[in-house]
């Protein structure tokens, strides 16, 4: 299990919640975990009242963590991370002067003796650390961080020894294995974290990644696992748009270099993906972060034999990484229980099993429908299309978002599984409701697209959402879109995008710039120039507000760079006036404007669907709303599954 940062620590009782967090994924099976990054110093923390550890006083907190862990049988490392010019406070440090652009701090400079006050604080907090019971530590030198800094040409400017030459820059790291494994001994484990493609300018090359990798193997570190990226770099490196697996490359080049394990990471959420790496020797071991976040058994599931059961992570970073960048904690879209453990309790056979009906099949009806099926209830589900899935179909069809498959596949053969009953294509009227003497009846209806009040909305040439993402033909070469939500951003991506992007290794880094072979500083390349799109595409909203906003902070911004290259133009604070054989009419403050247009796309939000509801209401029964049929806004598949679950366990 890969280090992931979780935010649990701003909550209360944080170190029961970090126990509790990493003795389930312990329990299923991982074999070692490394925890999320600690720092060893108060300018190292990621923000304010973030994770630091170096005080004994400490102890005993990091004590409760590493017991849950080994009565399982686990193993677990504590990650040492510097944060550098990335840390969000007013005392971050960096080895050189310059602010990133992703911090609204400007970096302090580390002199020659800060940088070896610095190094200690390393060795002392890996002490710490094992005096606590860790099983050793990783050294967190990838993804942009102080130690990367150092060891890159663009961020490192010194002329001290820390600095100038190739040799000079990856001296501080050198000098913190160093202090490490001698403060450590040899017994307990040491890993280091090497950046092994920067994807920034001013990185470092292959070559020269290769020669480092040698270098901390001769400095005494145990393993080096393999990161890609810098936090600041232009090109995704884990979200759903990025192929499975696609950085083997960078990987398999520090393989090559070193005779100790090398861990495999970043996109490698399926068990045929990881013993692909594992079995072309392509990598030791294999770290999956978020997918332990989605599925704590993977492991397990995996050695019982029963892969078809995982609930593989769907890169989706809305409930993970989203939540982080927004100072809130981390779970998961499709585990909503991940890193809220104390508040979900496990899963027990209920006293007395009731017959329940759940009519929708969509992410909050199947979430439902399963967790209520666990506890031992009797499930009837009742979807009206002739496959479950909901909103998912649409979903699945966006390019880059093609692992909203899986999410599909493991509520399928969950529910067939448990034995629920499955009525598809069969809308669930009000007398099967009435005759079915259930004792609950959950509405899981979803919702419908909502209709503006715009003059000639039933025009011919106007298409809903649904209309766009089920495959319904856009013949025509102009296309406006009415809304500029997630909904709206999907659709112009469905319109102009390539889903050979998200799938396909050469198309994601031709599109990108990435230098496969990483011969180039940083493994940067120019991007190449794409062919001029099939459709010209025009998204307008009502809003004054910058185009995107609510989109995901770790995502949003790809999605955007996307519709941008492809040309998409994008208008904001508009009034709709009419739609006619001469196109979309529109007022921008007073100015009127005519877009000639061959469709109108509405992606104006939604609306709960509710008739059912009303029906059942009026003969005296009181049905459980959940998911979309409980509220509209954006589809929400994070609080839908939430709230389905939460709902189906206090049942």
């Amino acid at each position: 299990m890969g280090a992931m940062h979780t935010r649990l620590e701003t909550l209360d009782r944080p170190y029961e919640r970090m126990a509790a967090f990493y003795s389930e994924r312990a329990a299923g099976e991982a074999g070692l975990i490394v925890s999320g990054g600690f720092a060893p110093s108060p300018e190292g923390v990621m923000e304010p009242g973030g994770p630091i550890f170096n005080s004994a006083k400490q102890i005993a907190d990091h004590r409760m963590v590493t017991r849950a862990v080994h009565e399982h049988g686990g193993r677990i490392v504590l990650q040492i991370l510097h944060a550098g010019q990335y840390a969000r406070v007013p005392s971050c440090v960096a080895p050189s002067a310059g602010m990133s652009r992703i911090n609204a701090f400007s970096p302090q400079v580390l002199d020659t003796v800060q940088v070896r006050s610095t190094i200690e604080d390393f060795a002392r907090t890996a002490e710490l650390a094992v005096g606590a019971g860790y099983d050793g530590v990783e050294i967190m030198g990838s993804e942009g961080y102080l130690i990367n800094e150092f060891t890159a040409e663009r961020t490192n400017r010194r002329v001290d020894e820390f600095g100038g030459s190739f040799e000079g820059r990856l001296l501080f790291p050198l000098e913190v294995i160093r202090a490490v494994r001698a403060r450590l001994g040899r017994a307990p484990l040491l890993i280091y974290r090497i950046s092994a493609i920067d994807l920034v300018e001013g990185g470092m090359t292959g070559d020269e990644i290769a020669t480092f990798a040698g270098w901390v193997e001769a400095a005494g570190a145990d393993l080096i696992s393999t990161g890609m990226g810098w936090h600041e770099a232009a090109i995704p490196t884990i979200a759903a748009t990025v192929p499975r697996g696609v950085w083997r490359d960078a990987v398999r080049n520090v393989k090559r270099a070193v005779g100790i394990p090398v861990v495999a990471s970043n996109r490698i959420n399926t068990p045929h993906d990881a013993e692909d790496f594992v079995a072309t020797g392509t990598a030791d071991l294999v770290s999956m972060a978020r997918p332990l976040l989605a599925d704590p058994e993977v492991a397990r599931k995996i050695r019982l034999g029963i892969s078809d059961e995982i609930n593989t992570c769907i890169a989706c970073n809305q409930a993970c990484l989203d939540a982080i960048f927004t100072r809130r904690t981390a779970s998961c879209m499709v585990n909503p229980r991940a890193g809220h453990e104390l508040e979900f309790p496990k899963i027990k056979l209920t006293h007395r099993a009731k017959r329940i009906a759940v009519v929708g099949g969509g992410p909050a009806g199947m979430a439902y429908a399963v967790n209520a099926a666990e506890r031992g209830h009797d499930v009837t589900l009742f979807e009206g299309e002739r496959q479950l899935g909901g909103q998912i179909n649409l979903a699945k069809s966006v390019p880059g978002k093609a692992e909203f498959a899986e999410m599909l596949r493991y509520f399928e053969v969950r529910l067939r599984k448990l034995g629920v009953i499955l009525h598809l294509g069969e809308f669930a009227t009000l007398t099967q409701l009435l005759e079915g003497r259930f004792d609950n009846i959950v509405l899981a209806t979803g919702v419908i697209p909502r209709i503006p009040a715009i003059r000639g909305i039933d025009h011919g040439k106007v298409l809903s959402y649904r209309d766009v993402l089920t495959g319904k033909e856009v013949a025509g070469q102009q296309v406006a879109i009415i809304g500029a939500g997630g909904i709206g951003f999907d659709v112009a991506e469905f319109l102009v995008g390539d889903p050979a992007q998200s799938l396909d290794a050469d198309s994601f880094f031709s599109y990108w710039g990435v230098d496969r072979t990483n011969r180039r500083k940083g493994g940067v390349s120019a991007a190449a120039i794409r062919k001029a799109s099939r459709r010209s595409v025009h998204m307008f909203q009502r809003s004054a507000e910058p185009f995107g906003q609510r989109l995901g902070k770790s995502t949003g911004w790809i999605l955007k760079t996307k519709l941008r290259r492809e040309n998409v133009t994008m208008t904001a604070g508009v009034t709709y006036d009419a739609i006619d054989d001469e196109g979309l009419h529109y007022r921008v403050g007073d100015e009127p404007h005519v877009l000639q247009v061959d469709h109108v796309v509405l992606c104006a939000g939604q609306e709960s669907n509710r008739g059912l509801y009303a029906e059942l209401l009026t003969h005296g029964l009181r049905p459980q709303l959940i998911g979309g049929a409980a509220a509209a806004g954006e589809l929400d598949a994070v609080r839908a599954i939430d709230e389905a679950t939460r709902m189906a366990l206090a049942m």
